[in-house]
């Protein structure tokens, strides 16, 4: 491999807010003793490792309801449906909630349309089976429906005699948002009352914008995201729309020195679940190879 002129790390990329705050709440309670977190906080193996070796463990659903009086839970920045939060109590499970505020508001504002009369139809525009889009289900009792695809919208059955709300998972892009809603909106009747409650978190979705205009800015991309990201996979998706020559690493060790004969710069950009150490181990491993 060449020798590369540059490498930059994405100012923009790296941890949001919930998930910055849920880890710095793991790391504060961890200090105190024994934590459990219901399912990964987050969706990036190298920091849950950095994260297990602290001393949390993970743990899923079906142990959680197994959990003895005054175990100590973490609930990571997705959210949690109203059932987990009745399993606590029942158990008598100490809760340290990490939701994030965005989600939480959002979830209450489902639950406030849901208890509504009459009843509206609820359509919440997300990942199927989703730590997030889960938890906002639940706020319905499980009633509300599903849609992640243009495809899906199209099909959706719909009850003309019924309200119809629509509200997005935090992470989806507020593209595709506008698109369901518009498509949603030609299929009501006049006399169907439609509400479009637009939840797609603005620090997430502004990130595309930023993170195309730095693709733009470099020979080859390197994008750093965890395989279960979904957020992380729209992203670099968004990038190499701009650049076709990006590729997409969970750790240093996946990256190639093939990828960068005669290139003069490269850019590491990542997903809201992508730590900064991560991004700069890659860089470490770029300029090694070099």
């Amino acid at each position: 491999m060449n020798k590369v002129l540059n490498v930059e790390i994405d100012s923009g990329s790296g941890f949001c807010f919930g998930v910055t705050t849920a880890i710095s709440k793991a790391e504060e309670e961890l200090a105190r003793g024994t934590l459990l977190c219901l399912g990964d906080i987050v969706h990036n193996s190298g920091e849950t490792e950095r994260l297990s070796k602290l001393g949390l463990r993970t743990i899923g659903h079906e142990e959680f309801r197994l959990q003895e009086r005054g175990t100590r839970v973490l609930l990571r920045a997705h959210g949690e449906p109203p059932s987990t939060y009745t399993t606590a109590k029942e158990r008598g499970i100490e809760i340290i909630d990490a939701t994030c505020p965005v989600v939480l508001q959002l979830q209450r504002r489902i639950r406030n349309v849901y208890e509504e009369t009459p009843r509206p139809q609820i359509v919440i525009y997300g990942k199927r089976g989703h730590a997030e889009v889960l938890g906002l289900v639940g706020q319905t009792e499980g009633t509300a429906v599903v849609v992640e695809t243009i495809d899906e919208a199209k099909a959706l059955p719909i009850d003309i005699d019924k309200p119809l709300c629509l509200f997005s998972q935090t992470t989806r892009s507020l593209e595709g948002f506008h698109t369901v809603s518009a498509l949603l909106k030609e299929r009501m009747s006049d006399d169907t009352l439609f509400r479009v409650f637009d939840t797609v978190c603005r620090q997430v979705s502004g990130r595309r914008a930023g993170i195309e205009r730095f693709a733009e800015m470099h020979d080859v991309i390197i994008f750093v995201c965890g395989k279960k990201s979904s957020n992380g996979h729209a992203l670099y998706e968004a990038t190499r729309s701009r650049n076709p020559r990006s590729y997409m690493v969970d750790a240093p060790e996946a990256i190639q020195p093939e990828w960068f004969e005669g290139v003069g710069s490269v850019g590491i950009c990542g997903a809201t679940s992508t730590p900064k150490w991560l991004m700069q181990a890659c860089k470490d491993a770029i300029l090694q190879k070099g």
